[in-house]
Parts: C-alpha cells; sequence; structure tokens
C-alpha cells in the first residue's frame, strides 16, 4: 500500500472508531499478518484493549483471522482487509442511495447495518420500527411488516446479503474472541453460499406500540438466531457505475438514449457477474417490452437510437447479432475506459488551462506524436507548446519516449514522442484524490476539536429544546432556553456549520472521482 492508502485508512478508523482501533488497524496494514499476542506487543497496548478493537474489526469485515503458519494448532493470526476501510468513505452514498430507492426506511435499515456492521434481520426490522414510531406523531406506530417488506426487497435487489457461514480454524487457542462470531475465518464470497439471498421466516407481528418493551421480548419473537446480515457493498458499486454510465449517456446523446440504456442495464443487472466486461445479449424486442410505457418509444424509433448507441464513439452499446430484431449488450468496460479518460482530461483542463487540455486529448486520440507535430496539431504557438508539454511531463501526466535511429542514441539521431498512458496516469491522479480526501477529513476534525466545547453547548440545548417541547413546554420557556446562546456564538456556530458542509460536500465529489478510477483500474486487471 501506499502512503496516501496508510494514511487514509488511519485517518477514516480514527474518525468512525477512535484512536485505539486505528492505532491497531494502522499497525496491521504496516505489518501484514500478526497474532494477537505480538499485535499487543508492538502497539504496547494493553491485551483487553486489542482483543476489543479486532472484536470492532471483525464485526465491520475489516479484519478476517484464521490458523496461522503453525497450522490450526497454532495461534490465529489476523490480517486487516482495506478495501472494506475505504468503503467507510462512502457510506453516505450507501445510506442516500438505499433512500432513493426504498424510501425512509430502506434508509435506516442501510444505516443501522452499517454502524453495526452485521445484524440479525429481527433485530433490523425491531430497531429501525423503534427509530420511525419515534418520528411518528403520539399515537401512530410503525407496523413490523413494512420494515420487513424493505429489508426483503433489499434482499431481493442483493443490496443486502447473508454473512458467509463461520468456519471453524481453531479460534478458541487465540484467546481473543470467546463466542465465535459471524464472520468467515478464511474469507469466502458470500455468493458461493447457496442461502446467500434467501429470507429466515422471523416471527414479528402488529406494531411497535411501546418501544421500551420491544428488547425483553426480543428472544421470545424472533426465529432467526445466528443468520446475520451485511451490506453488500459490491451491488452498491455496480449501481453507482450504472448511474455514472446512464448519466455519461444522457450527457453525451439525449434524456431517451439514456432511459434505453437504462433499461437494458436494469434488465441485467442481477444476472450479470461483478466483473464482466458486458452486460448479457438482450434482443431488442425483449428491450422494447421491458421499457416504461411513459418513455412513449415506438419500436422504429427504438432501432434508430440503438442504432445511434452503437455507431457512437464512445462504444457505450455494441451489437452482437441479429436475432430478435438484433443482439445488444452494454460495454461495460469500454464505458469504464471512458468515463476516466473524461475525468482525466477534466483534471488536465481545471489544473492547467484548455489549451493543456487540448494537447493532452491530443496525445489520447494520436497516441505517439513530436513536438512539431503538437504545435501542428493543437494549432498553438511553439514557445507556449513547448512550455505547455514539459508542465504535464514535469507532472507525470505525460510521458517521453525515445526512439533512437542509432544505438549511440545521439540527441540528433533520436526521435522524441509525447504520448499518455491512461491506466498509469489514472493511478497517479488516484493518489492525488487520495492525499485530497484526506487533506478534507484532517481538517473537518480539526474544526471540530477547536469547536468542541461550543458543540457540546449547543447539543445540550437542543436536548433541553426537545425534552421542553415533549412535555408541552411554555413559549416563554423555550425562548429563555434558546438565549442560553449568545449572538456571537450562534454566529459562530452558523459559521462552523457552513464550513463543516462544504468540507462534507467536497469529500463526496472526490470520493465519486475515486469510485471512477478505481472501477476503471480493476476493470483492467480482470479484462487481461
Amino acid at each position: 500500500m501506499t502512503a496516501q492508502e496508510v494514511r487514509l485508512c488511519g485517518l477514516l478508523l480514527q474518525e468512525h472508531f477512535g484512536n485505539v482501533v486505528e492505532k491497531v488497524g494502522t499497525h496491521l496494514i504496516r505489518s501484514g499478518v500478526l497474532t494477537l499476542r505480538a499485535l499487543a506487543h508492538e502497539t504496547k497496548l494493553p491485551l483487553d484493549l486489542v482483543k476489543k478493537s479486532l472484536c470492532v474489526l471483525v464485526q465491520h469485515g475489516m479484519c478476517t483471522f484464521g490458523a496461522g503458519r503453525r497450522g490450526p494448532a497454532g495461534p490465529v493470526e489476523y490480517r486487516i482487509n482495506c478495501e472494506h476501510i475505504f468503503q467507510m468513505l462512502r457510506y453516505p452514498r450507501y445510506i442516500y442511495t438505499a433512500k432513493s430507492l426504498y424510501g425512509d426506511t430502506g434508509e435506516l435499515i442501510v444505516e443501522e447495518i452499517l454502524q453495526r456492521g452485521q445484524m440479525t434481520m429481527s433485530s433490523t426490522v425491531k430497531t429501525v420500527a423503534d427509530r420511525l414510531t419515534h418520528n411518528m406523531p403520539e399515537g401512530q406506530s410503525m407496523d413490523y411488516s413494512e420494515v420487513v417488506s424493505a429489508f426483503s426487497q433489499l434482499v431481493e435487489t442483493h443490496f443486502l446479503q447473508r454473512c458467509p457461514p463461520l468456519a471453524s480454524a481453531g479460534s478458541s487457542s487465540s484467546g481473543a474472541v470467546d463466542t465465535p462470531l459471524p464472520v468467515a475465518t478464511q474469507p469466502t464470497e458470500p455468493e458461493s453460499n447457496p442461502d446467500c439471498y434467501k429470507l429466515p421466516y422471523i416471527n414479528l407481528t402488529g406494531q411497535l406500540l411501546q418501544s421500551k418493551h420491544s428488547s425483553h421480548t426480543e428472544k421470545h419473537l424472533c426465529g432467526d438466531d445466528g443468520i446475520y446480515w451485511q451490506v453488500n457493498f459490491q451491488r452498491f458499486h455496480l449501481h453507482f457505475r450504472d448511474q455514472a454510465i446512464i448519466s455519461a449517456v444522457s450527457c453525451k446523446l439525449d434524456q431517451t438514449s439514456s432511459e434505453i440504456v437504462r433499461t437494458m442495464l436494469r434488465m441485467s443487472e442481477v444476472t450479470t457477474p461483478a466483473h464482466a466486461a458486458f452486460t448479457q445479449a438482450l434482443s431488442a424486442n425483449e428491450i422494447f417490452r421491458a421499457l416504461q410505457s411513459s418513455y412513449n418509444i415506438a419500436r422504429p424509433n427504438l432501432d434508430q437510437y440503438l442504432s445511434l448507441l452503437v455507431d457512437d464513439p464512445m462504444e457505450f452499446v455494441g451489437k452482437t447479432g441479429d436475432s430478435g430484431g438484433g443482439m445488444y449488450v452494454v460495454n461495460l468496460h469500454r464505458a469504464l475506459a471512458n468515463l476516466a479518460r473524461a475525468t482525466l482530461e477534466s483534471v488536465v483542463q481545471e489544473r492547467f488551462g484548455s489549451r493543456s487540455a487540448r494537447i493532452f486529448r491530443l496525445l489520447l486520440r494520436k497516441r505517439h506524436l513530436e513536438q512539431k507535430q503538437v504545435e501542428d496539431f493543437a494549432m498553438i504557438p511553439a514557445k507556449e507548446a513547448k512550455d505547455m508539454l514539459y508542465t504535464l511531463l514535469s507532472e507525470n501526466l505525460v510521458q517521453l519516449q525515445e526512439i533512437p535511429k542509432t544505438p549511440d542514441y545521439a540527441p540528433s539521431r533520436t526521435f522524441y514522442l509525447y504520448t499518455v498512458n491512461q491506466l498509469p496516469t489514472a493511478r497517479l491522479l488516484l493518489q492525488h484524490c487520495y492525499k485530497t480526501v484526506c487533506n478534507l477529513i484532517e481538517r473537518r476534525l480539526y474544526e471540530t476539536k477547536e469547536n468542541k466545547r461550543l458543540l457540546e453547548k449547543s447539543q445540550r440545548i437542543e436536548a433541553i429544546l426537545a425534552s421542553l417541547q415533549a412535555t408541552g413546554a411554555e413559549a416563554a420557556q423555550l425562548t429563555e432556553v434558546e438565549e442560553m446562546i449568545t449572538v456571537p456564538e450562534r454566529q459562530q456556530l452558523e459559521s462552523l456549520r457552513h464550513h463543516i458542509n462544504k468540507l462534507d460536500s467536497s469529500e463526496n465529489q472526490v470520493d465519486e472521482t475515486i469510485f471512477l478510477l478505481e472501477s476503471y483500474i480493476n476493470s483492467t486487471k480482470t479484462s487481461r
């Protein structure tokens, strides 16, 4: 791992779980694989704290454990899962997606499972029903069946999946975990479990009339003990990828074309393997039948749109046959490559201006050009073109390739060709993005720490106000409590919230770039 990746992992662990878990996690990242005793010795932390930290990491799928180098008879070894740590950066996006697809109930289900790592279905349903009931007018309550329905939909569309069963690997010898956790010691793909998306029967009926009694009845009502559920991050990532492709088609062509691509992606979203280069082939007849009637697309118009998509240079859609009115696929890897290219071009334009971006695009398309050719094709004066090329070269966004005519590499007998290698450039930009996110998180933590006293005071007053409003206090009494925060403090709070919101927004925007670049880089690995 690079230094920026380790730094980002540490900041995410610190922000979500505190300094102790951050220290344990970061040390595991740097060391690779360690036993419990070795980890406690090297971090100089009490054994009990190390155990609890490992339990937190295991619970959230960020750490795996299994038999070590000495075999099942030896001590258990622990290994960190950095990919799952990075996914904490995307938690707000997962929750927002669940809300947009399945409403407030789906949002709370995903939020609860993300906060706790893994939960049983019955526990999730009760917790979410409790939260929804608290937000309802007095006398109303949330029916369990509505939460169960939302949970079932999330499972049917594979946004939630069962945790893989725990394999026996002599975990008792480690002394780290007294009771088995519902996480595989040697991690297996959850899809390898035939019951991965099978819903258990749970005996929950009626409404949550008094939430304070729900914890007392839990053991008597639920029938899914030992069946834990987790968020299927990969499925969310496929959804994000599909949305990025749809948005790109809409910008490049029009809304109707994007709705056709949306329909193709929706028809094959569950049947297409996660790392496939193409979606399942679909006939024009199947696509026409699956289109929503509100789109008002006639059959001849659909053929014209499909031909337009196939002929477009972006190659988002490909034609694989002529049966059924034509067989069509969405070129997933090609789409990701084009999205990554557009991202690189945008970054160059924002940092170095439109003329440098013109040179960068030219090199991407022509592959290899001499300086004189760059000047002519880009129609930029020689001096300016030379300065821009050297600036891009110094930033490693452009590479210089030497092709000698003779073995002595004499400058007068050597071709100097400028080129852009998209994959290494994407990796470089990804590291810059990691660094940017780290800076944003550190700034947010600093702002919060500097204003800790004021934030705590504001939270106390808000809690008092909420309590008074619940008991029906008079307006004068509420006003008196509100005035406990002075005008300068209120202004400072508003300024702080404004800064925090800007930092959060910037972090989400950078994460979108990170997601596109990571998806493109991963697609190049699977297509080899």
